[in-house]
């Protein structure tokens, strides 16, 4: 049971809020604070007054049935509306008790994704290079922004690391399930007796932490410059634009050299160091807060397996919540994304209802 005291708070809240932003006079600095608030609230508010009806409604319908004189068909209507109203209590329980579950507050953040090629050679380069083309797709389907921060191709023309910043709305709690091993089985185009191959790439998703998130001492910081290496123009090779730059308390070194400016490497480098440091102190306080029990869907552990896509029978497997969707293609187009998320997004809340 959710005591009455919370539901009533909520309605109270969701009454207040709409006052507040029918008056002139609220301040535009948090107008659109009080919006998404109000908007969050509106999604449950029937729910929340549905169930704090549930009482009185039920004992109504019970003084009906309990009724000697009352007329049989009445009793009939009474005893199916009385089925009707508990399963739909069952229903607003369970959305309310999600709405109520502690907020992640990293959920309405950017994200980092960091995408490597593991095991599997030059295979497993093809292989992170189709996995950022499904994140890219993904964002244009969603209307969100993407962008570059570095990359790496291998001989090959596939990746050895990407790492991106994805902006727009609550994407870190859309991909925060992403992060962990990704595995691929097919048949190479190297591949001549037509086996199928077993390869993997590892994928880092960050909430992108804002300055106000993380405060970095400079005197924490060692930054060194050197020559860039590889592709990208005869000024970029020539002058000391990349930059490394090495957290010493935490040990954690970030390089970037993929600006020909030594600031501009610096400023990416940085965003990098930030979000890695502010999700290294958030694990820490997850593990401290979960000593007692371990989540099947984990949003940290880059050495899990979480999901397997198998050329040959056209299937992507999630490991974590045992789904699998026979729409590979469509999956690697950005079609089918949304199904694969949602899925994870309820089992997880589901996890958490079970420990509270």
């Amino acid at each position: 049971m959710i005591p009455r005291k919370t539901i009533e708070d909520l309605i109270e809240k969701h009454s207040s809020l709409e006052k507040d932003l029918s008056s002139e006079n609220v301040d535009k600095k948090i107008f659109a604070e009080k919006s998404k608030e109000y908007s969050d609230l509106n999604e449950i508010i029937e729910d929340v007054k549905k169930y704090l009806s549930f009482e009185k409604d039920t004992k109504e319908l019970e003084k009906i049935i309990d009724d000697t004189s009352s007329d049989e068909e009445l009793k009939k209507m009474a005893k199916l509306e009385l089925e009707k109203i508990y399963e739909q209590n069952k229903k607003s329980e369970k959305k309310l008790k999600i709405f109520l579950l502690p907020k992640d507050e990293a959920d309405k953040k950017n994200a980092i994704i960091e995408i490597r090629a593991g095991t599997g050679g030059q295979e497993a380069s093809l292989f992170a290079a189709d996995l950022f083309r499904m994140y890219e797709k993904v964002s244009n389907k969603k209307k969100w922004s993407l962008e570059l921060i570095s990359i790496s191709r291998s001989e090959a023309g596939g990746l050895k690391e990407v790492i991106a910043s994805i902006k727009g709305t609550n994407i870190y709690s859309t991909l925060k399930y992403e992060s962990g091993v990704h595995r691929v089985q097919r048949v190479p185009d190297t591949e001549t007796q037509g086996r199928v191959h077993t390869s993997a790439a590892t994928v880092a998703v960050l909430p992108e932490a804002e300055e106000v998130d993380l405060r970095i001492n400079e005197s924490d910081l060692r930054i060194d410059v050197f020559r860039a290496g590889g592709p990208g123009g005869q000024s970029v090779n020539t002058t000391d634009s990349a930059v490394r730059i090495t957290h010493i308390p935490s040990g954690l070194s970030v390089s970037q050299q993929d600006e020909k400016s030594q600031h501009k490497n610096k400023a990416k480098g940085m965003k990098i160091l930030r979000s890695r440091l502010y999700e290294l102190e958030r694990s820490r306080i997850d593990q401290e807060r979960s000593k007692d029990r371990k989540s099947k869907i984990g949003t940290g552990d880059r050495s899990e397996r979480i999901r397997t896509y198998n050329f040959p029978q056209g299937r992507v497997t999630d490991h974590r919540i045992n789904l699998t969707l026979h729409k590979l293609d469509e999956f690697l187009e950005g079609e089918v994304f949304d199904e694969m998320i949602e899925t994870l997004t309820l089992q997880a809340q589901e996890e958490s209802l079970n420990n509270l």
